[in-house]
């Protein structure tokens, strides 16, 4: 049973084709709010950029030490704004952003028509 798990096919979207370049938009095959965030990392000691790549859902360097000092120790470093030269060692992940849906009543409050009321619109209450 745990071995075929690893074959069923996952029936999430991947935002494939949501293009790398944009910051948010919408995926076309899921029509989800996706959100691109770029991360770098970095050797904790010396601070010199690594290639990385995603492993099990984590942000991991390719190397398991700095070629520059020799430490084991990375930080992930997230980037706003992602440019040329650091393209090589940046990783991209696609996030889906939750859509934040507000739900509410509104009713109005009738006039007799004996009084001079107009007719208002009640407060809303969450």
């Amino acid at each position: 049973m745990i071995i075929m798990e690893f074959f069923k096919k996952s029936r999430q979207c991947k935002h494939e084709n949501f293009p790398p370049d944009k910051d948010t938009g919408y995926c076309p095959d899921c029509g989800e709010l996706i959100e691109n965030r770029w991360f770098i990392v970095r050797c904790a000691c010396c601070g010199v950029k690594h290639k990385a790549i995603i492993k099990n859902g984590q942000i991991v360097p390719v190397e398991k030490f700095c070629h520059n000092c020799g430490g084991k120790d990375f930080i992930v470093e997230r980037v706003n704004k992602i440019n040329f030269i650091d393209i090589n060692y940046a990783v991209l992940v696609k996030t889906t952003v939750p859509c934040e849906h507000f739900e509410f009543t509104q009713s109005w409050a009738e006039s007799r028509e004996t009084s001079n009321c107009t007719r208002k619109l009640l407060q809303q209450f969450r």
